[in-house]
């Protein structure tokens, strides 16, 4: 049997990837934590038939998620679905006055998770805490915290995986004296931002992903 991992979000999870017609593999999930994670699993089990996917897409909020649900996470009928979304959310708003308050993330990101079980219902959830740098404004700060507390509870309600990230990400960025060297703008990571990822993923989900 073939097992499917699905990663969904923004551009953290998008990272670049090759969307259109990629050469391989390693195209079509693109340079952060979701190839991180599929390289670590396969060379550690060579024997069992897996397929990794990335549709993250860069600017994504959970209602862009929602719109799109049917054709990149349903018609993909993953057996592990990997979410990572909550900055744009709060960003547009920030921004463009465009964003999706707290009690309606929740609202839609329950839906996400409802219609994926409607749709299969042995569907494994991996959810990942939303994460910033605190050298963004304190009303990113406010707003991303009661994200990450809504996210946890979904994940209790839901009996899913979650995987915290604010913590370790603050505990490498002053470790390395530079928070750029984490979170290149408080948001997007860095390479070994990414690999902090992947790492916590593999910690807190690596038999879902076997």
């Amino acid at each position: 049997m073939n097992k499917v991992i699905l990663f969904q979000g923004d551009s953290i999870t998008d990272c670049g990837r090759v969307r259109e017609n990629p050469a391989h593999e390693s195209q079509a999930l693109g340079p952060g934590y979701p190839a991180l994670i599929a390289a670590k699993v396969m060379s550690s089990d060579w024997g069992t038939r897996r397929t990794f996917v990335n549709k993250g897409i860069s600017g994504d909020r959970v209602v862009d998620l929602y719109a799109r649900w049917k054709r990149d996470a349903i018609n993909i009928r993953p057996d592990v679905l990997s979410i990572l979304i909550g900055v744009n959310d709060t960003w547009h708003e920030m921004s463009y006055s465009n964003g999706v308050e707290p009690a309606r993330y929740d609202k839609f990101y329950r839906m996400l998770l409802d219609w994926s079980l409607e749709s299969k219902a042995d569907t494994k959830f991996v959810l990942l805490e939303p994460f910033i740098l605190k050298f963004i404004t304190s009303a990113w700060v406010d707003e991303i915290s009661e994200r990450q507390q809504i996210v946890k509870k979904i994940a209790a309600d839901y009996n899913a995986v979650f995987v915290p990230l604010q913590k370790k990400i603050e505990e490498a960025a002053d470790a390395a004296r530079n928070p750029a060297l984490v979170l290149r703008d408080g948001v997007h990571p860095t390479l070994y931002g990414h690999q902090l990822i992947a790492d916590e993923c593999l910690k807190y989900a690596g038999e879902l992903y076997k």
